[in-house]
């Protein structure tokens, strides 16, 4: 099965450049180091499957000319990840398509906290979103293709990262258990956090980053979740050469057994 990967953000919590702030990086005139944040798209056998739905959904989706949304998977239910779910109502028209939404039980109860609307029986108006939720107990299938839910840790939350054949995605944790670990042998291709070099309390750093995909040995490592502290050139230029920063717009082809 050919997968198309495309990179809908690539950037943390507040987006690069950050408001209000001039330093090199959000100041900098690479499009790379314009970041909104963090999702994937992923387009195959004529669905198309988000993970993740943030602030600037429908700006991402404008920009891919996305003009059909089958499944959201949801790593957790942080603002950065969920806020853009409101924009999947233009999916839904003209039939009253419903866009199903998988998540583990905290992502499920923070998104109909924040959603409520969405989810009230005792509501209806004509321009709700169209959702509907499923728990994640283990692997799924969504149009041919198979999810095993990957779960890490980003401090006391538990948040999913998600692989499909040999490839993965995983962002927002800084520990992933051995039981996870054992879910990504023989990888090809992953994405990792990798927020800067600094330490942070629950993300990864770059050097951590770094340290982890030697240990999952994939063929190609891309980090993700990236703060205003990494520069991407100059970044890429430290960093192995099969590991680099992703960025928004990025296209990859995958190749699925």
């Amino acid at each position: 099965m050919r997968v198309q990967l495309t990179v809908l953000g690539s950037g943390t919590s507040s987006g690069v450049p950050i408001l209000t702030c001039r330093c090199r990086v959000c100041s900098s005139a690479d499009p790379r180091d314009k970041r909104t944040r963090p999702s994937i798209l992923l387009r195959y056998n004529g669905s198309a499957v988000v993970i993740d739905t943030g602030p600037d959904f429908r700006l991402q989706a404008l920009r891919e000319n996305l003009t059909r949304l089958d499944a959201v998977l949801l790593t957790h239910a942080h603002a950065d990840h969920i806020l853009g779910l409101d924009d999947t109502r233009p999916f839904s028209y003209p039939d009253g398509k419903i866009i199903p939404i998988y998540g583990n039980l905290a992502a499920l109860e923070g998104m109909r906290r924040v959603f409520s609307y969405a989810f009230d029986k005792n509501i209806f108006f004509a321009s709700m979103p169209l959702v509907q939720d499923h728990l994640i107990t283990g692997p799924l299938e969504l149009f041919g293709l198979r999810f095993i839910p990957i779960p890490t840790w980003h401090g006391k939350l538990e948040v999913l990262g998600f692989r499909f054949g040999n490839f993965a995605y995983l962002t927002d944790y800084n520990e992933i258990p051995d039981s996870s670990m054992q879910l990504l042998h023989g990888i090809d291709v992953i994405f990792l956090d990798a927020l800067r070099y600094t330490v942070h309390p629950t993300h990864m750093t770059v050097p951590q980053a770094v340290e982890l995909a030697k240990r999952i040995q994939p063929r190609r490592a891309y980090l993700t979740h990236i703060s205003h502290e990494l520069g991407h050139a100059e970044t890429n230029a430290s960093l192995p050469p099969w590991i680099e920063l992703c960025y928004d717009g990025m296209n990859l082809e995958l190749e699925i057994d």
